[in-house]
């Protein structure tokens, strides 16, 4: 595998995982590497720093001696507070993500397991429109897009899951 930083006509800066070189290459002609803050498709490789091991790194004495109690305390002050392990743009993904699920959550009315049949009854005009959310099953929401009725799933966030 093969991680390069990537950065976008819009000047966003993001990493991705490829396979191989090739991969990248074949991805990026099919347009299938795209910006995840802009969508944009036009993406170049950024300058990056190779990680490279040397011999040197890897002949270190088998045994150091272990630090005093003082040095690892001042360490431990020096040290920089943890960071996140998210990008920005995850960050802010997320949170336009958790923004658009409160948005429908405060103005909608969840009607749970009855989503399929108050949807259809409002697509057939049996039931007079208004913003709902509730619960379907895979084969249910199929079932819906098919007859033409617009649905979609609110979005989960892993925070959502725990």
């Amino acid at each position: 595998m093969i991680r390069y930083s990537l950065r976008c006509e819009g000047d966003h800066a993001f990493e991705s995982w490829f396979q191989s070189s090739s991969a990248y290459d074949s991805q990026v002609r099919r347009k299938l590497v795209t910006c995840p803050v802009c969508g944009s498709a036009k993406v170049d490789k950024a300058i990056m720093a190779p990680q490279i091991v040397s011999n040197k790194r890897r002949e270190q004495p088998a045994a150091e001696p272990a630090p005093s109690t003082e040095v690892v305390a001042q360490a431990a002050q020096a040290a920089p507070t943890p960071t996140s392990l998210l990008m920005a743009q995850e960050r802010e993904l997320r949170a336009k993500l958790k923004e658009l699920r409160d948005h429908i959550v405060k103005n909608a009315d969840n009607v749970g397991e009855r989503f399929p049949n108050e949807a259809r009854a409002m697509h057939y005009g049996d039931k007079e429109h208004r913003p709902i959310y509730g619960e379907a099953s895979p084969e249910e929401a199929r079932s819906l897009i098919d007859e033409g009725i617009e649905v979609a799933p609110l979005p989960v966030l892993p925070e959502d899951r725990n």
